[in-house]
């Protein structure tokens, strides 16, 4: 005969389930809360999340300035001008070119799509062409009707430009303010805090901050090798537009998996148009070998400290940022996923149970002392 159910136990399961879900859903519903402040408050967050990662890539060498016994003022002002200098000299060198060469590249991304298209209805896929017609089609019909009105085209270009500057602007001088004052963020994050808060909030902000600083830098770096790299194998393939598409692998490398796919697609398209299908293929198999020299050999040896993320996580991490926010997302996806992760393992060894003391009186620390009660019972009274 089974056995019958226990109504007290199944009681106690059932409210144990039910707290565990309204506590979730209460934790859901701050996030949520959490989420529309921020968003409420983007025209000031943006600017402060732009200027964290300018000061990271530019706070190792105020640091070594400080350290040779320059004021924080002085060593701040000189690299906040000297990261001026390196972007004014980057627009004039790189972004003017490319952006005069932008046209053509959006063309031969069009035109390589077209050739796939052809390509993929006749042998040995003999994919049908009203499928590939349809999907083509509304991919175009969807471009189009995103260009629509001129007017509001116009006046959004205006307003996003505006918005840009106003962003750069307070970015720059919250980099000089952090790089002149950030070693003194956390002695005072110390002293407003009361209790508890006092001691673990400082310790996630630094760990927050070390790992946003590997990050920033490590993929400022790999994205640098790999449009070296890539860009040098597009020259000797003479392949046009090298300098457009070394810029873009340069920037999509700060979008972790889906931007270098998406930077390799567009040279394959490239030279697929330009070039024919041999160069095309050339171009596939050294974008292959330089990310996996990156994967094996770059990160390992640049990152002294990773970010603790599963490559799974990172992909859906970008994924969600994108679908949630866009491109902007997407480059806030990982280091958002990985300071979540910081505050998870912080939280982690704060409710860890501590671990248990071996036992003082057996023979070997960590186990039981089996002869201690036959040694006890062989003693004479």
């Amino acid at each position: 005969m089974p056995a019958m159910l226990s109504s007290s136990k199944t009681a106690a399961a059932l409210r144990t389930a039910a707290r565990v879900s309204a506590e979730s859903l209460l934790v859901l519903l701050m996030a949520a809360v959490a989420l529309w402040i921020l968003g409420r408050m983007w025209s000031v967050v943006w600017p402060l999340i732009v200027a964290l990662f300018l000061t990271t890539m530019t706070w190792p060498l105020a640091r070594f300035l400080r350290r040779r016994g320059w004021a924080p003022a002085l060593a701040a002002a000189v690299v906040t001008v000297l990261f001026l200098v390196v972007v004014a000299g980057i627009v004039a060198l790189i972004a003017v070119p490319v952006a005069s060469q932008s046209g053509e590249l959006a063309d031969g991304v069009v035109e390589g799509i077209q050739r796939l298209r052809e390509w993929a209805a006749g042998p040995p896929l003999n994919i049908g062409d009203d499928q590939i017609s349809g999907a083509f089609d509304a991919a175009v019909a969807r471009v189009q009707d995103s260009v629509g009105s001129m007017v509001t085209t116009v006046v959004t270009g205006v307003s996003t430009v505006f918005n840009g500057l106003v962003t750069a602007v307070l970015a720059l001088f919250l980099m000089f303010f952090f790089l002149k004052d950030g070693p003194r963020f956390l002695p005072w994050l110390t002293r407003q805090l009361p209790g508890r808060l006092a001691t673990d909030v400082p310790v996630v902000a630094e760990r927050g901050w070390e790992t946003l600083g590997a990050f920033v830098r490590s993929q400022a770096f790999v994205g640098l090798l790999d449009a070296v790299f890539i860009g040098l194998g597009l020259w000797f393939l003479d392949v046009p537009l090298v300098l457009p598409l070394a810029v873009l692998t340069f920037v999509s490398a700060f979008v972790p998996i889906a931007g270098a796919l998406f930077a390799g697609l567009v040279a394959v398209l490239i030279a697929l148009v330009s070039n024919g299908l041999t160069d095309a293929l050339l171009v596939l198999a050294i974008i292959v070998v330089v990310q996996q020299l990156e994967g094996n050999v770059f990160q390992p040896m640049i990152q002294s400290r990773g970010l603790g993320l599963h490559a799974a996580v990172v992909l859906l991490a970008v994924t969600l940022g994108g679908s949630l926010a866009g491109i902007v997302g997407s480059l806030l996806a990982v280091p958002a996923a990985a300071l979540v992760a910081v505050v998870w393992n912080y939280l982690r060894e704060q409710l860890a149970a501590p671990p248990r003391e071996p036992d003082a009186g057996g023979p070997e620390a960590g186990g039981p002392d089996l002869e201690g009660p036959r040694a006890t019972a062989a003693v004479p009274s």
